[in-house]
């Protein structure tokens, strides 16, 4: 049998950088401020697309940005500006 890919938010990354964009924060700073061990190239791979956020991380995401999580992985929602 087959595996199906998993549909996964096509403006995710956009929506990530966006964030951190508005708060004004390097991706360093932005690594801190998500409370995340890891380098600050894994910010840069999600704002690419090139890596996929866990749910903990997108949560942390939308409590920075103040923002439901729904609007971070729901393609037809956008961000408030």
């Amino acid at each position: 049998m087959g595996r199906t890919s998993r549909r996964r938010p096509k403006h995710l990354g956009r929506k990530l950088l966006a964030i951190r964009q508005k708060l004004g924060l390097s991706q360093t700073q932005m690594t801190k401020a998500l409370g995340l061990d890891v380098h600050h190239s894994a910010v840069s791979n999600y704002e690419l697309g090139t890596r996929e956020p866990d749910l903990l991380v997108v949560l942390a995401y939308a409590r920075l940005a103040k923002v439901p999580m729904e609007t971070l992985v729901d393609d037809k929602m956008k961000l408030p500006r």
